[in-house]
This record gives C-alpha cells, structure tokens and sequence, in this order.
C-alpha cells in the first residue's frame, strides 16, 4: 500500500511519489534551469499541432455562454515520432533497473518510486551516447516521455502488484485457519499481476480531459518532469514562454516554444557558446548519478561481507540488542530521505521516537507485549503495530472523506437540477462555489452564485492533442469492460472459490470509484493515498463478508490489493499525461506505452519476486516485509480478531488524536509552512512500524537536503540526480549480492 505524503511514501503507509518538484521553475516563474539542460538534437518528423497560446486564467474550464471568440490560433510544430521501438526498448531497459530496485526496497521497508525524472535523464544520457549512429533521427522530447511513461509503469509493479506487501503476507503470515498459506509460485504469480495491471491504466482515461483540459490540476512530479525533458532538449523558450503573464502553464504543448528553433537540433542553434553550456550541464548531472551509483554499489557490496555495517549501535550495546535503536548508514535510505524532504522525514522521526522510545518499553515493561521486542507476534515491535494502524486508518478515513466532499462540490453544478433544495443549500456553502476549488486565480460565475463549466468545442479542442492522437472512445469502453473481465478471471483462476466471483467484481467496482480521489489527490498534492485506499476497501469489505466465512482474512487482502492496483495505475498514467501534455506528446503513445510496460513489469516482479523468497529468508533479517505485517494485522483488525492488552486503548486515541491533526493539515493548504509543523498520519505511522534504523537514516537524507537548499542553494534537479544515484546504486548491486547468497559465497 502506498501512500505519499508530500514526498514518496511506503507501501501500506509507506510513501510513494515520484520526484519533487523543481524549484527553478514553477508556474508563477519565469526563470529555467539551464545548468541542467541539454543541446540535445531534436529534428525529425514534424507533426503540427494547433494549439491556443492566449487563454485567460477561466479559460477553457469555466467559459460563459456564450463565449467570445477565441484567441487566434497559432501553430507548433512537435518534431519526432511519438511511439518508436527504440525508445519503448529503452523504457523497459530502465524500467528493469528501478523494477529490480523497487523490488528490493519495497520488501525491506515497503518504499516504492517510480523515479520518472532519473528515467528521462537515462533515457537522455543513452540516446546522447549513441547520436552518431541516430543520423537524421535524433532523440526528440516526445521518445524521452514514452521512455519515462514505459519505465515508470513498469517500476512501480513490485508495489501494483503486490509483491512487497500483499503476496508475501499470503504466503508467510497467513494462518491455516485463515485458509492459508497460499503460495502462488511463479506463474499463477505471473497470472496475478497481469490481472491487476491493466483496468485501472484504462479507467484513468475517461478522467484525463476533466482533470488535465478542464480543472487544469497540477500534478507536480508530472509537471517538473516536463520541465526537466524540455530543458535536456534544449526547448528553454518554451519553459520560460509558459513562466510569462500571457500563456497558460498548463496548457497543451506550453512548454513548447512557438519559435521552431526551440525544438534544437543542433543544427538550429544560435552558436557554440550555448550549445557547449547545455552539454556541460548535461554532462555535470550524468556525472553526479553515476559517482552517486558507484558509491552507494561499492557500499552496498561491502554491507554482503560484513553485515554488521547494516546495524550499527550509535546508541548503545543495550539500546541496539534490546530495543533495536541502530542506524543502517545505507545511502540508498539517505537518498530516499532527500527526496521525502525534511518535514515528512522528521514526522518519521517522531513516529520512531514515540513508538520505539516510548510506547515500545511501556508495553514491554507492562506486559502487554511479553515477547521479544523483535517479535511481531508477542513482542512490542507487533504491538506498536496496532497503534500505527489506527494513525493510518484515521488519516485515510478524514483526508479522503474531505477529498470526497470536495469532489461533490466540484460536480455541485451539475447536480443543481438532481437534489433536493436543503442539500443543495447544505453543498454550496455560499457563492464561492467552484472557484476555490481551481488551480485558476478566478473565475466566471453565474447569475445564482455557481460556476458555469460549459466550453465551447473549438476550446476543447485546440487546447488538447489532435484527435487522431488521443485515445478512442471505442477503445476505453471494449479496453475497460475486457479489463475488469480479465482481473476477475485471473484472481478466480489464482484462488479459486477461496475468494467468490461477487468479492472479487466488487473489489474491482469500488477501485474504480477509489481511484479518482486517489488521481485528483495526486493531482492537486502530488500525493497519491493508496494505502488509505486499500485500507478503506478492507474496512468495507469487513461489512460486506461475513465473519464466519472462513476466507474472509484472504478476501479482505485480495480486496485491498484490487483497489490499491487500481488507485496506483490511475495515478501514474495520469502524471505521465501530464508530462506528455506540455509537451505535446500523443496520450494514445502514451496510453500503449503504459499497458506495455505495465505488461512486462507485473511479469518481471513475479520472476524478481520469486529470485528474491528462493534464496533469502522472507520474513528475516535484511527483509522484514513490514507491509505484510500491516496488511495482515489490517485484515485481522477489521474481520474481529481481537487486540493484544490495552492495545485497543492506546489505539483508539491515537485514532483521535491523528484524526484531529489530518482535519488542521486539510485546512491549511495554503499555508505550506505551518502545516509542515502538523504531523502527517501516514509518515507518523510509516517510522513507527519500521524499525529505527531506516527512519534514522532518512531523516538524515532529509535534514541534508534542507541544508543544501537552504545554504548551499542547491536546486531540485542535482539534488533528485544525487539521491537517484544512491537508491539505484542500491538497488543494482543487489543483484550481485542476490547472486553471491545464492552461491553460497561466505560472509566475514
């Protein structure tokens, strides 16, 4: 389960985010980064695209009727083709390589990134190595987002799928009187996955025009990617045109220049002097990913001989043996730590702190939790558990509840002529009405005090991809009624009566409705909440299932990992649309990129899975499956099995307190930073069920980033580009460590 805070979050807690966003642009800026940007050739085929290049900020969402007319058109010349095998093979490529990484922390601590920007930023650096052998057909922005669409849908299936939450909790946690263990081995394994990856890649269609063309959400990681692409490219008129008064930021291909120079190759550049500037940037952030990648490989071969490095007791003999206070000084958590921030880093913090300094030696030194603290059964490190989850719960429960209130008031317009008068009253709340809720500075309203949303169909249009690039309507409705039929005969197949057919088609119904909050959530905070997703279908699930079905623990997670799949794959394409959108990348590329690596990445994670459970002890030392452990401890929270002492107590008012808390971040969406001062539910949690040892090390990657923003004036890009080095440095070399402990090779 992943959620994100404002930064990757673990899955089942656990944050999941793309990257952060750049602070050397922003819609309200007008400068670029050109430290970072590249003169990379873009010429090749030149697809013409009109688009309207002088909206006003109501413009197309809130238009009155009837409208002016609009602005004249003007036309921009989107160069290469859209969808080539050379940039597919390099999207899975990369794709394998965060896949395999994602795969390894995820079964560690639950952290899942899809690491879109590191992506493009590859796909760039290979392309420029093999230029000389492109010819007329270089590397154009348009392949460098079908290579970033194709990896991130392919890296982010170890936690789509499962595999480091759900599955391992299926297999290793569940009792026999819960009708388990189930093991799924390799291929019913493969049959699972590609269940489950493709309705929700469907679905997120039909929600693409509300969300990007007509509410314009911002989806930040999407948006900053788009800025890196355009500025690898050398498109640098672009980014600054869409910083200016007069264009619209979030408009199609607005971050493409009206000039065609813009579109560089470099056979069009105005001379050496910027041509060499661009390259050196370029060149200055490959050189940081890869020194970054070496040092945190080299350190992660030396942790296989001498495991001791992985724990380190900086507090103690007696704090590290009885109470698991140790640091892991892994740079790959360091990494995670710059890219989660300070403030999310420091609510981890202060989980780890309550639950491992206090509430841990409370429940021990009370017996409440008699066993070993390292036990999850008895011994406090599964006690604390339930209070985690009770945060967890009580922060999905109150910020998707508003997310849901909001969304009805978004719609309200349309409903004018459905519901009763009092609810009508009840809803509107005033005249503000629609506006609030835009990215938009105002708004057009009507003569009763509601927005009006109608546009005009020539607004529609050319502020969108020409319709012979998006994706038929014939498509989505054939693609979402064989999707769902797939899902529910790939779960059958996999567990047979174990789980009903009326469960599992349930499941996929309500992921469908879970996943908009989960998209428009993401698009509006760059945060996706699919752990609280997957909790509330388990919560709902807990009402619908009877308790003396003996399956209802396994059905209860089959649930949750339906609706947390589908919630994560709708999001996902929608911030790859969002990055093809400003860049006039076509959605139907896009779309097929996505189901393609989808496709391959829920069979990789199936065989890394498998690699991974063959030859390392899972639940052990290096993978806690902590996910598991919450999935599990979820299922059984909600279909009545019984708390361990006082558990239910300390439960409930952590519930409270936290539902407080998430009510106060809600409301302060536009006071940055004193809501960082308010503690997030999910990061609270997320450092209180892992062990310190990952918290610590991220704080430390969090603190560090503040410090290099602050006084070194650092910006996002080379601070991503470092702190990807050291996750997939990680991540990569532990494959060779996979291949060590497979043969036997001896630590020191």
């Amino acid at each position: 389960m992943a959620g994100s805070i404002t930064t990757p979050v673990d899955d089942g807690g656990g944050v999941r985010k793309r990257s952060s966003s750049l602070t050397s642009f922003s819609p309200s800026s007008s400068s670029s980064s050109s430290s970072s940007s590249s003169s990379s050739a873009a010429s090749g085929l030149a697809i013409p695209v009109v688009v309207h290049d002088d909206l006003n900020d109501t413009s197309p969402l809130l238009t009155p009727s009837p409208s002016p007319s609009p602005s004249p058109r003007k036309r921009k010349i989107i160069r290469g083709s859209h969808f080539t095998p050379r940039a597919l093979a390099v999207g899975l490529l990369v794709g394998l390589i965060i896949c395999f990484s994602n795969m390894y922390f995820g079964l560690q601590t639950g952290w899942v990134s899809t690491m879109t920007m590191p992506a493009s930023l590859l796909g760039f650096g290979i392309f420029r190595l093999l230029r000389d052998r492109l010819g007329d057909l270089p590397f154009s922005p348009v392949e460098n987002v079908l290579v970033q669409t194709v990896a991130g849908s392919m890296a982010i299936m170890p936690l789509g799928c499962g595999f480091v939450g759900v599955v391992p909790a299926m297999e290793y946690l569940l009792r026999e009187e819960e009708m388990g263990p189930v093991r799924m081995g390799l291929w019913r394994g493969c049959v699972w996955g590609v269940g489950l990856c493709f309705f929700g890649v469907v679905f997120a269609v039909p929600l693409r025009r509300q969300v990007l063309i007509r509410e314009q959400l911002k989806f930040p990681s999407g948006f900053s990617t788009a800025v890196l692409i355009s500025v690898l490219h050398g498109q640098t008129k672009g980014v600054e045109e869409a910083g200016g008064e007069r264009k619209n930021p979030h408009g199609f291909a607005s971050l493409v220049g009206d000039d065609e120079s813009s579109y560089g190759g470099e056979e069009v550049r105005d001379g050496e002097e910027e041509d060499n500037k661009k390259s050196e940037g370029w060149k200055r952030n490959v050189r940081l990913l890869i020194v970054c990648f070496l040092l945190s490989g080299i350190s992660t071969f030396a942790t296989y001989f001498l495991p001791v490095l992985r724990n380190i007791p900086i507090f103690g003999s007696v704090a590290a043996s009885t109470w698991l206070w140790t640091l892991n000084p892994s740079l790959a958590y360091v990494g995670q730590g710059i890219i989660m921030g300070p403030a999310t880093t420091l609510h981890m913090l202060l989980g780890a702190v309550v639950g491992w300094g206090v509430l841990s030696p409370l429940a021990k030194n009370k017996g409440w939790a008699p066993g070993p603290v390292s036990d999850w059964e008895h011994g406090s490190k599964g006690w604390i558990v339930w209070v985690s989850l009770a945060i967890m719960l009580a922060d999905s429960v109150v910020s998707l509840g508003y997310l849901a209130f909001r969304s009805v008031r978004l719609y309200w317009p349309r409903m004018k002529g459905v519901l009763p008068k009092s609810v009508r009253n009840l809803l509107s709340g005033g005249r503000q009405g629609y506006a609030s809720l835009l990215t938009t500075d105002s708004s057009s309203e009507s003569e009763d005090g509601g927005p009006l949303l109608a546009e005009t169909e020539e607004e529609k249009e050319h502020d969108d991809a020409p319709p012979d690039q998006q994706i038929s309507n014939k498509v989505v409705s054939i693609g979402l009624a064989a999707s769902i039929i797939f899902c529910v005969g790939c779960i059958h197949y996999v567990f047979g009566d174990l789980v009903p057919l009326y469960a599992t088609i349930t499941a996929v119904f309500m992921a469908l409705v879970l996943s908009i909050m989960g998209v428009r959530a993401l698009g509006e905070t760059d945060l996706n909440p699919v752990s609280g997703i997957s909790k509330l279908a388990q919560l709902f699930f807990a009402f619908i299932i009877p308790q003396s079905n003996k399956s209802s623990v396994l059905i209860n997670l089959v649930a949750g990992a339906v609706s947390e799949a589908g919630a994560l794959q709708a999001g996902d394409l929608m911030q790859d649309l969002k990055t093809g959108h400003l860049l006039g990348a076509a959605p139907k590329a896009q779309f097929w990129g996505q189901v393609i690596g989808a496709t391959a990445g829920a069979v990789a994670s199936a065989f890394i899975y498998q690699l991974y459970t063959s030859v390392y002890t899972i639940p052990g030392d290096l993978f806690q499956v902590p996910t598991g452990y919450v999935w599990i401890f979820t299922a059984r929270l909600v279909t009545g099995e019984g708390l361990p002492p006082m558990a239910k107590e300390w439960a409930v008012g952590a519930a409270l307190l936290f539902a407080v808390t998430t009510a106060a971040r809600t409301s302060m969406t536009r006071t940055k930073r004193l809501q960082a001062l308010v503690p997030g539910g999910i990061a609270v949690a997320v450092g209180m069920y892992n062990v310190p040892s990952f918290t610590l090390a991220r704080t430390i990657g969090g603190l560090l980033s503040w410090w290099w923003r602050s006084y070194k004036g650092w910006q996002d890009t080379p601070l991503i580009v470092l702190a990807s080095g050291f996750i997939l440095g990680e991540g990569f070399l532990s494959i060779v460590n996979l291949i060590m402990q497979s043969a036997g090779v001896p630590h020191l």
